[in-house]
């Protein structure tokens, strides 16, 4: 992670248009995602997560950039790209879908929005997704148009973020339902509005269409949300383990099928629709998979941060899998744990070893997600 003092990436790493703002508003550190920054450090991590978790935080997600499918095809393209049913979506709609490859692995995990008849945005993960897009529309042969837009989203999420949101936008932003979105201008700035965001709490994103207005977009939102409590921040590895929410090449990659995962319900095989993957996929799900994603809880101290390699998983002194997303939560005082294990062995209440880094230490397997199994905190805004 780079500081804020220290760029060495050169050029082809992109500044976010929020770059300058959460500099000025304290990040002091960076990773890279999508080939861009993204601020990864605004102080303790702990009180990043309780901010997030009692008040409200804003998040230069920027780096979530959007494949723009446009033409006469778009419907019929974007359906091609993931093996979740389509047919349904209305304009103003968002879904969490999953792109496959011809194996059924998965690519990418992006939001899709509909903004048109003909016309969706995919908001990706960290993935290349515009590349891939690009490539099977060459030898679609449907008539569409794929593109990067000038596009680039900010997360406001946390229980304050509906008043924030009145304060901005007025009451009406208050009837915006949970994966709708909505096109509005703040001041004269074009931004897409959508009630997502990758912390299972109450929040929204914020899709800039200039990106010259980047930096007055976040001063504005931020003059807003201080009477709420609003903080500069980052999106929370604490927070999204604790829903069971996925980080591509952490819990996933293109070598992990949507029934490892158990998101068999993002899988539609009963439809006429064509889709890449579908075959094998069909395969898979009809022989079964021989690795499933668990929860786990994991002994010992607490975790000073979270894992930066992937943990080996035994039982009976044979490694059966790994953990793939840990970290210590403060609100339940445990260590919690994705992991992706032997079909066999993941068993509820089971016990299995856990190596941290040389150090064996016994952890439960356990359901998923640690906190909030019903979802219902992102669901109702509060009203000021």
């Amino acid at each position: 992670m780079m500081t804020a003092k220290n760029f060495g990436f050169g050029t082809q790493i992109r500044k976010s248009p929020y770059f300058d703002a959460t500099v000025r508003w304290g990040a002091q550190g960076f990773s890279v995602y999508n080939h861009m920054y993204i601020p990864r450090d605004f102080g303790d991590p702990v009180q990043n997560f309780w901010n997030l978790v009692n008040t409200a935080i804003l998040c230069d997600v920027a780096v979530e950039r959007q494949v723009e499918i446009t033409g006469p095809d778009a419907a019929i393209f974007t359906q091609m790209l993931t093996p979740r049913d389509l047919s349904k979506m209305a304009v103003g709609q968002c879904k969490y879908v999953l792109i496959t490859n011809a194996d059924g692995g998965i690519l990418n995990d992006p939001i899709v929005l509909r903004l048109a008849e003909n016309h969706f945005w995919l908001s990706l993960a960290d993935s290349d997704i515009l590349l891939w897009a690009q490539g099977l529309a060459v030898y679609s042969g449907l008539d569409v148009t794929i593109r990067e837009p000038d596009v680039s989203p900010l997360q406001l999420q946390g229980p304050n973020s509906g008043m924030i949101m009145q304060a901005l936008f007025g009451d009406d932003i208050l009837d915006l339902r949970y994966f709708w979105l909505r096109e509005v201008e703040l001041d004269g700035i074009p931004l897409v509005v959508s009630r997502t965001g990758w912390s299972s709490e109450l929040g929204y994103e914020l899709y800039l269409r200039d990106g010259n207005l980047g930096d007055v977009l976040w001063e504005k939102i931020m003059a807003a949300g201080a009477p709420y409590g609003l903080q500069p921040g980052h999106t929370s590895s604490i927070r999204r383990v604790e829903a069971g929410m996925l980080s591509y090449h952490a819990d996933m990659d293109a070598g992990t099928n949507p029934y490892e995962l158990g998101l068999g319900r993002l899988v539609n095989l009963d439809t006429d629709a064509k889709f890449v993957g579908k075959e094998a996929l069909a395969r898979i799900k009809e022989t079964g998979v021989s690795r499933k994603q668990i929860g786990l809880i994991i002994g010992g101290a607490p975790l000073t941060g979270p894992n930066t390699v992937f943990w080996d998983v035994g039982k009976d002194g044979e490694r059966i899998g790994k953990v793939t997303s840990a970290v210590y939560s403060p609100r339940l005082q445990q260590n919690i744990a994705l992991a992706l294990i032997s079909a066999e062995h993941a068993v509820l209440g089971e016990y299995v070893d856990v190596d941290l880094d040389g150090q064996t230490t016994s952890a439960e397997i356990v359901d998923r997600p640690f906190f909030d199994p019903k979802k219902e905190l992102p669901s109702t805004p509060k009203v000021a």
